[in-house]
């Protein structure tokens, strides 16, 4: 027990490091972006009305002593970790004066409900399959599940997304292809809200599962196939075990603890993948806020989203990586 707490303490102090160079990269990068927050928001409010010289002078001064942007840059560097200690990076310029966060933690459960439950199918389904194909090689069935992991893994997920929005928006309209519910349901925790929720996240969902399926099904596959040849295998066959404990039991959860680690690493592509299928669903997620963000100059908001998903995403690699020790006894924790 010991171990384990060393182990997850050692864990922890990369995820603290983690985060905290990923932060500041994303900072770095955004205060080299030429775009002036403090001039990109008085542009949209002195297109709205007239304003006389000295008020727009007014204006200017106090948004720049709100966004910091006269200071050095240590001084806003360090006025930046301040902002994220309370989770107040200031207001945004797509919506101000709403705080930027405000937005994220709005768009944030959206992108987690899709992101969980397609990777949650997908990693089961395709280890799952990939693990049968590779003990039952001559299974027809699990070839043709092959030939089609094969020819889906290439696509780009955005791909798949409008191939999708074709065939079940316009060839075939019975999904609904944009928003992440219909607009004549009102918001709450009822029966129709929630049937509508699922209805929305279907397609970009299904996008998502279809792509990352075969790279986890031939994943498996590769792995199961040397798996097979190991002599515990043999010996377990010729000892008269069940053939369902040794695919399952034996093979299967062996070949999971590698498929796990690749889990882990890919969480990164697997959320970027994320945001192009939401721009193409107009799916309210991090990956739409984020574009908008982008589109609009909005510094302070593509700040509040690449904290929050360098955190979400280096926390989920965390928990992953807690779990090796628990899934193979094998792995070492001293």
């Amino acid at each position: 027990m010991k171990a384990y707490l060393w182990f997850a303490l050692k864990r922890a102090v990369q995820l603290i490091v983690v985060i905290f160079f990923g932060v500041s990269a994303a900072f770095l990068i955004t205060s080299l972006s030429p775009i002036n927050p403090v001039e990109q928001v008085l542009g949209r409010i002195t297109a709205r009305s007239n304003f006389s010289p000295d008020a727009i002078e007014a204006m200017r001064s106090a948004l720049t002593d709100l966004y910091g942007v006269d200071a050095p840059i240590m001084q806003q560097y360090i006025n930046f970790w301040r902002r994220v200690v309370v989770g107040d990076l200031g207001p945004s310029l797509i919506a101000f004066p709403t705080p930027a966060m405000n937005l994220v933690m709005r768009a944030l459960p959206w992108t987690v409900g899709l992101l969980s439950t397609s990777i949650l199918i997908t990693w089961l389904l395709g280890n799952t399959l990939g693990g049968l194909a590779g003990y039952f090689q001559n299974n027809r069935l699990l070839k043709v599940f092959g030939v089609v992991a094969m020819g889906v893994q290439p696509i780009p997920y955005y791909i798949v997304a409008f191939i999708l929005l074709i065939l079940f928006g316009f060839v075939w309209p019975i999904l609904p292809i944009s928003g992440g519910f219909a607009m004549n349901v009102r918001p709450g925790w009822t029966l129709p809200f929630v049937l509508s929720i699922l209805q929305h996240a279907i397609l970009p969902a299904t996008s998502l599962v279809i792509v990352g399926f075969g790279t986890w099904f031939l994943g498996m596959r590769a792995l199961v196939s040397n798996i097979v040849t190991e002599d515990y295998v043999t010996y377990a066959e010729l000892a008269g075990v069940k053939r369902e404990r040794i695919v399952f039991s034996y093979v299967i959860r062996n070949a999971a603890v590698p498929q796990l680690t690749a889990l882990a690493m890919t969480l990164g592509a697997i959320f970027s993948g994320t945001i192009i299928t939401e721009q193409v669903y107009n799916y309210p997620g991090l990956g739409t806020l984020l574009v908008d963000a982008v589109n609009a100059g909005d510094s302070t908001t593509v700040l509040a989203v690449s904290v929050v998903a360098i955190t979400a995403v280096a926390a989920a690699i965390f928990i992953v990586d807690l779990l090796h020790p628990v899934l193979d006894p094998r792995v070492r924790t001293e």
